[in-house]
């Protein structure tokens, strides 16, 4: 561990930022409205994140290494997955309460701890099987009342379709998850984030002739502002893996659900239900345990590495 990483209240400071800046970033694209094509949020999303990352990786002297690539199909892979994943997420954030649409993207963590099991070979135990399952539980909690609305109007409820996007969302942001623990192997981390937003930016572009509506001089900069957000949130979030452990700052992330409440009460007259409230409590405390076995599994292995003898 370099001296950087020794910074936890650094690391901790640049996580809750970032999940702030990536609150707004979903703020403005749902203020944008939702009328706008998903490919159309995506691309701006993708492309003007480009910018805070660019000159991120310039001024670290890290813009040219960047594009050096040992496995560009795996950055294709991850870019295509990922944008699916995006443009699934974004749907259903037009389509649902800021706060709901937050809530049941928790879910991905827990997807990815058994995608992780099932196609890498990682090992997970019964306690975390155990939390993912309650977990997901507490995912079908938030969303089974939305999805009950498919038996009433069909596949015109929006707001069921759009509960039903959020969950392929998250799925697939789980595989995407797998896609890039295969890549940490031999890409560095900020090529994976430069192929990401270039593959995305592409991916989004080759929307356009299934059509993009004209939006509006106000839309247009709340998505400009958006994906610029993006950018700078990824940026932060990459920093704060810098200064603390992985398992000291995830559980920050579940203050998005604290600002999205706010935020959504305030700009969207968003209340939430009481199967929303116990849902997200269930989910947050099943990541937060997965959070904590992995903290305490690493400190086993970091204790038995110490005891192992010459010898083995």
């Amino acid at each position: 561990m370099d001296a950087e990483v020794e910074s936890p209240m650094k690391g901790i400071l640049l996580k809750v930022l970032s999940v702030v800046i990536f609150v707004c970033m979903s703020t403005l694209i749902k203020a944008a409205g939702n009328e706008i094509a998903t490919g159309q949020i995506t691309f701006y999303r993708s492309a003007f994140a480009m910018v805070p990352i660019l000159g991120y990786l310039a001024f670290r002297g890290q813009l040219r290494d960047a594009f050096k690539t040992e496995d560009f199909t795996g950055h294709i892979a991850r870019g295509f997955v990922g944008i699916l994943a995006m443009s699934f997420g974004f749907y259903g954030l037009v389509h649902l309460p800021l706060p709901e649409a937050i809530a049941i993207g928790y879910a991905m963590p827990l997807i990815a701890v058994a995608f992780a099991a099932i196609f890498l070979g990682e090992s997970v135990r019964l306690y975390r099987w155990s939390a993912v399952v309650i977990g997901l539980v507490g995912v079908m909690i938030i969303t089974w009342p939305r999805l009950t609305l498919f038996r009433e109007g069909g596949f015109g409820s929006l707001e069921a379709l759009g509960a039903a996007a959020v969950l392929v969302s998250a799925a697939l942001g789980a595989v995407a998850m797998v896609l890039v623990r295969k890549l940490v192997k031999n890409e560095r981390t900020h090529t994976i984030v430069l192929y990401f937003s270039l593959s995305a930016s592409v991916f989004s572009l080759a929307t356009l002739p299934f059509g993009w509506p004209s939006i509006s001089r106000e839309a247009f900069l709340l998505l400009m502002v958006a994906g610029f957000c993006g950018g700078v949130a990824q940026i932060l979030l990459t920093e704060s893996y810098r200064h603390a452990d992985m398992s000291t700052i995830a559980p920050f992330e579940y203050t998005s659900i604290v600002l999205g409440l706010i935020i959504g009460y305030f700009l969207f007259d968003d209340i939430p239900t009481a199967a929303m409230l116990v849902g997200t409590a269930i989910v947050v405390g099943a990541g937060i345990f997965i959070i904590f076995r992995e903290h305490r599994l690493g400190l086993e292995r970091r204790g038995a590495r110490k005891h192992v003898t010459p010898q083995g």
